[in-house]
């Protein structure tokens, strides 16, 4: 089939359809990212910056969508767009797409507008045929080339558009090897490679019931439908709900003349990064592999080169290519993912996009580039992901008890430190299995010959990932960066069985089974047989993070508070830059060994004469509590005290004593053996006990507020001990901010009444103590009702505290104890439906772990602006899960809360995603 298409039909082609599908790379820019993707914009930019970019057309997202709708077919126009596109690039080569002399090969990839590494599909060397493979072996004079190329074409082409089996292939491929003794794929013969060609072809007409395509129109468009499909293929899917990124986005395609890195010695092709995006190092970074395409650096197959030696091999090459990086990064103000391919001693950009990075280095890089002047600190703030920060403050292996693994014989073997952090676990051959383990809660390392973009359901739940080949540029090493998973690559002292689900260690006798425990340290490579100890990060001695939240501090709005039950808590929370503690719940301190018996007497008690004396018991421990809780808040320097806010006891009186089920079997037990009288009459008073406070929705029952109106005297006790801790520290000069929270309030009544009570506690205690003692009182708003009367209750309130835990289990009407477990992972993931081949996704998000904006978000907005129009100056918090989690923070910016409080290590994430809500604020103000 020839095509006569000239450039005025190109423009005829665009005026004749509803819209302009196909962009020419010197059409586009960086700002068309939504339209052309990620790819198609860096190569775009690059074109248009005279960069060496083999030329090419992008095919628009907007195609991809219009796809979908019409029932998988192509949009009117797009087809003859394309065409024209292609005639173009031809003009631009000087060669001819299913031409016999000089042929035209080109790439089909996919390219989103956020980057999915791997995710989607890509087919090489397409437009070759027994015809063009003719030609190209004129062209080039090499037999060998033209057929490595032909082979890698079909073999690409069966899986991605055909859906063959790729091991059917690869055990072919292994065969040809081992007859011709090749050890690589680039040492098998010409004639070797035309007898696969062959082969091959056979292989992927019985698997796909059709001959092998041989008209290059059709393996076009067959392969621009196969990369529109792999948009939804499973791993795509998986890695954008892991990511969070919108599934209505669609893919372009990128097609682009073919350049060879598997011409010969000065051919060859690598990837690399302008600064290591392990440790942020301001070096360059990447792999390339000498007679290669590209998919044999990133599929992992063989271990490439570092980039340094290209300095060696083509050193020409090496300092064309330094010289684009750099200008590449300077353009972007950002670090810089490159891919390259060197075609006989000539350098071609293939991509640019922006990198991934792990933790250390996004923080590292931010930082460097606002020292550099590259940013602002502003731009700073916004290039680190909140993930980044935990993800840095996550645990390290103990470096005495690898030592002590290394003496015993537990070190296995090394490989590439290709993203560092600590990870032990089973280990786990296959990532279905890896994925069924980990969302049952197993720790896993998913250890594989290497990764391919099929395995990414596996490498989400796993806790690290370990590869016998491959290098730091694979697929394995840049999805566990992104991922903030450790991971050890190219790892050559090991051998993967998949069929045994083993690995045996070289020069060893050392097998390692599924099951077994192994720890694998992504900053040395090192791996070990067994668990090893880990220790938590120093805080203090990460210097660019404390730069980095330094700037936040000075952007953000809301206060930044945390959720601490004991002083060690409250200590650690302050070191990691709390400004206060906005939950201190007080029934924990009733569970320690010392307290409970005393804590059940109170509750057992048969008079209020019996309770008030446990009550007497208890009131010291609880006042050395708090003691503990405003020391460790008020400053060593100033004497000023941060606020502290304490609720009252929360939880039914039930969950201090002993199990209904478990008292029963024990009185069944003693009534059968006999002989144990005294023992017997005990536990049947108190399995009659517990069971006269059995309640069929306790979390709906007698609990918080409701709890201290029927026994008063026990919000009395913790008051007095609240106050009393309070008074002993003012006494020593010390200003503290106490603030007492009535927990549960659905009806301004309670509160009023509970308030009233309370009061008078706090009057005597100033009379006691000789002067009046600061505090305020307040309530959390965790019940529907209370945020819908906000307006009533906010007079006799000095503060809100938004318990979004609770008010989310009232609102949507879902226990958190039981939907988890039963039903809302399913609700998030997908239901599976009969006769459907797509899973029903029933909720976006895990409510519990990301606050739902349009429900309990609405009530929250509801109570924030109904409590400030009857009291102007209720402060405003929030201290349940979504304290601590950056889209909830988002939210809570919005609505104009005044702090967020949320458990200790999430404090600095915490930090930074208020600083990051503010700047958005302030874009969105302008």
């Amino acid at each position: 089939m020839t095509q006569q298409i000239t450039h005025t039909q190109l423009e005829e082609a665009v005026k004749q359809s509803p819209r302009k599908w196909v962009y020419l790379f010197s059409e586009g820019n960086a700002s068309m990212r939504a339209l052309l993707g990620g790819k198609g914009a860096g190569v775009a930019e690059m074109t248009n910056a005279g960069l060496p970019v083999p030329p090419g057309f992008t095919i628009t997202t907007e195609v991809c969508n219009a796809y979908y709708e019409e029932q998988k077919q192509f949009p009117a126009g797009m087809w003859d767009q394309a065409l024209a596109a292609l005639q173009i690039v031809e003009a631009q080569t000087g060669k001819q797409f299913g031409g016999r002399e000089n042929p035209l090969l080109v790439s089909v990839r996919s390219g989103a507008k956020f980057s999915m590494p791997g995710m989607m599909d890509t087919v090489l060397n397409l437009g070759i045929n027994d015809e063009t493979v003719q030609g190209l072996i004129a062209l080039t004079q090499d037999e060998r080339f033209a057929y490595d190329a032909y082979r890698r074409f079909i073999q690409m082409f069966s899986k991605i558009v055909l859906n063959t089996n790729p091991q059917d292939f690869e055990h072919i491929l292994e065969t040809y090897k081992q007859r011709t003794g090749a050890k690589t794929d680039a040492e098998i013969p010409a004639q070797a490679l035309k007898e696969l060609v062959v082969e091959f072809k056979q292989v992927a007409e019985r698997a796909s019931g059709q001959p092998f395509p041989t008209d290059v129109y059709e393996q076009l468009r067959k392969a621009i439908e196969a990369v529109f499909a792999s948009w939804n293929n499973k791993r795509a899917i998986d890695y954008r709900n892991f990511n969070k990124i919108p599934h209505n986005l669609g893919t372009a395609v990128n097609v682009q003349s073919m350049v060879f890195g598997n011409m010969g010695s000065d051919s060859g092709t690598g990837v690399a990064f302008t600064r290591n995006p392990s440790n942020g190092e301001h070096e360059m970074f990447g792999e390339y592999l000498l007679n290669a395409q590209g998919e044999d650096v990133v599929a992992g197959i063989r271990t490439p080169s570092k980039i340094s030696r290209l300095h060696e091999d083509l050193p020409e090459v090496y300092r064309q290519f330094l010289e684009i990086a750099k200008r590449l990064e300077a353009h972007y103000r950002d670090m810089q993912d490159l891919e390259f391919t060197v075609e006989h001693g000539q350098l071609y950009m293939l991509q640019t996009r922006s990198a991934k990075r792990n933790a250390r280095a996004a923080i590292k890089v931010a930082v460097d580039m606002v020292r550099e002047g590259l940013i602002t600190p502003e731009e700073a703030l916004q290039r680190v992901e909140p993930a980044h920060v935990y993800q840095l403050l996550l645990p390290r292996f103990d470096e005495a008890e690898k030592r002590k693994a290394t003496a015993e014989g537990r070190l296995l073997a090394k490989g590439l430190n290709a993203s560092p952090g600590a990870a032990y676990g089973k280990a786990v051959f296959d990532a279905d299995r890896a994925e069924e383990l980990g969302k049952a809660g197993v720790s896993v390392v998913l250890v594989r010959p290497e990764t391919s973009p099929d395995d990414v359901h596996g490498m989400l739940v796993a806790k690290g990932i370990l590869t016998a080949r491959g290098g730091a540029t694979s697929h394995a090493a840049v999805v566990a960066r992104g991922l903030g998973l450790p991971c050890v690559a190219g790892c050559e002292g090991i051998r993967v069985s998949d069929s045994e689900r083993l690995f045996r260690v070289n020069n060893s006798n050392s097998v390692i089974r599924e099951g077994d425990d192994i720890s694998i340290d992504g900053a040395t490579g090192e791996v070990f047989q067994g668990r090893i100890q880990t220790v938590d990060s120093d805080f203090a001695r990460e210097g660019d993070l404390q730069t980095l939240l330094g700037w936040a501090d000075k952007v953000r709005r809301l206060g930044v508070w945390a959720n601490a039950d004991y002083p060690r808590d409250a200590q650690r929370a302050v070191a990691f830059g709390a400004e206060g503690i906005g939950l201190c719940r007080t029934e924990h301190m009733f569970m320690e060994q010392e307290r409970l018996p005393i804590v059940q007497k109170m509750i057992l008690a048969r008079s209020p004469q019996e309770r008030q004396a446990a009550l007497d018991q208890l009131l010291p421990f609880q006042r050395s509590d708090f003691k503990g809780i405003f020391s460790a808040m008020v400053s060593p320097t100033t004497g000023e005290g941060y606020p502290v806010v304490i609720r009252l006891i929360d939880p039914p009186l039930h969950e201090f004593l002993p199990s209904y089920e478990e008292l029963l079997v024990e009185v069944t037990r003693l009534e059968t053996q006999g002989g144990h009288e005294a023992e017997l009459q005990e536990k049947k008073a108190m399995l009659e006990a517990v069971g006269s406070m059995r309640e069929m929705n306790p979390m709906l029952g007698l609990r918080g507020c409701r709890l201290g109106l029927l026994f008063p005297e026990i919000n009395i006790m913790q008051t007095r001990a609240i106050l009393e801790a309070a008074a002993e520290l003012a006494r020593e000069g010390k200003k503290l901010q106490p603030k007492i929270m009535i927990p549960l309030v659905g009806h301004v009544n309670e509160l009023r009444e509970v308030r009233r009570q309370l009061e008078g506690v706090a009057a005597e205690i100033a009379r006691e103590s000789g002067g009046a003692i600061a505090y305020k009182f307040g309530t959390m708003i965790e019940v529907p009702r209370a945020a819908v009367t906000a307006d009533q209750i906010a007079p006799v309130s000095d503060f809100f505290s938004f318990g979004t835990n609770d008010l989310t289990q009232t609102t949507f009407g879902y226990s958190r104890d039981d939907a988890e477990g039963k039903f809302l992972l399913k609700y998030v993931d997908g239901l599976d439906v009969p006769g459907q081949k797509d899973k029903v996704k029933i909720l976006p998000t895990n409510p519990f772990q990301t606050l739902d904006r349009e429900g309990v978000g609405q009530l929250v907005a509801m109570a924030v602006a109904k409590g400030r129009h009857t009291n102007k100056d209720i402060e405003l918090g929030i201290c349940g899960e979504h304290g601590g989690d950056p889209e909830s923070i988002a939210f809570c910016h919005e609505v104009g809360l005044d702090y967020v409080s949320c458990s200790p290590f999430r404090v600095p994430v915490a930090r930074l995603a208020a600083a990051q809500a503010a700047l958005h604020q302030s874009e969105r103000d302008k």
